[in-house]
């Protein structure tokens, strides 16, 4: 009988979506370390790979509870060309699914964020994003403003799509949004506080308490929380 770590080895030479299935099916890993160990070899693996080739070999992976989808995403993420590649095509089948808070949040900052940063998606795709029923879709728009603005995501500032976004949907009270807002603006604070002073100013009237709350606490201390502890 092939040992789980046997297993994983023959992954890495012969690597394909079956075989990274069998993995994460049949001796998925314990805790988060030794998935992203895995990841990592196997980013390695397709490194020479064609960029739409691992775009394709994400797309057979995301079904793969719980771990396929965070390694479909990384895997084009970390790939040299990976998200230049991405259209939005394949945006729509790598998105296909999400349902939950981290998913949505990983998809966005890794792949979908960082594609309409570089241009591979338009604004006005994210736009129609922000008109979906689906609270998801809605709160995937918001969270792509991350990719334009944190620098550990490759942001650099973008004042003006960060705050048209906001703008856009600061009536919506879902909570996944109202959070999300929060989180955009607050990532748009290290480039403009000013710009981001005014829009609360502004929009006082309709922002949620929430917002502004978490990001007036940001401008005056640079923290979420005016306590020490995080959230």
């Amino acid at each position: 009988m092939t040992k789980p770590t046997d297993q994983r080895s023959q992954t890495i030479a012969n690597l394909t979506a079956e075989t990274i299935r069998d993995v994460l099916r049949t001796s998925p890993p314990r805790n988060v370390a030794e998935w992203r160990a895995l990841r990592r070899n196997w980013s390695r693996a397709v490194k020479s790979w064609p960029a739409r080739r691992v775009i394709d070999l994400g797309l057979e992976l995301i079904d793969v509870n719980p771990w396929g989808r965070l390694t479909a995403y990384e895997l084009i993420a970390c790939h040299p060309s990976g998200v230049a590649a991405l259209t939005v095509e394949s945006l729509g089948g790598l998105g296909r699914g999400l349902a939950d808070w981290g998913s949505v949040d990983t998809f966005a900052c890794y792949l979908a964020g960082p594609a309409w940063r570089e241009g591979k998606v338009s604004t006005r795709h994210v736009h129609a994003w922000l008109r979906a029923p689906n609270r998801w879709e809605r709160r995937t728009a918001v969270v792509c403003t991350v990719a334009l603005n944190v620098r550990a995501r490759g942001g650099s500032g973008d004042v003006a799509r960060t705050l048209d976004v906001c703008r856009r949907i600061v009536g919506d009270r879902d909570d996944m949004v109202v959070k999300a807002m929060s989180w955009a603006l607050r990532s748009l604070v290290q480039w403009n506080s000013e710009a981001v002073a005014e829009f609360l100013k502004t929009h006082s009237a309709t922002v949620a308490a929430r917002v502004k709350r978490e990001v007036a606490n940001k401008l005056r201390t640079g923290r979420k929380n005016s306590s020490h502890r995080s959230a």
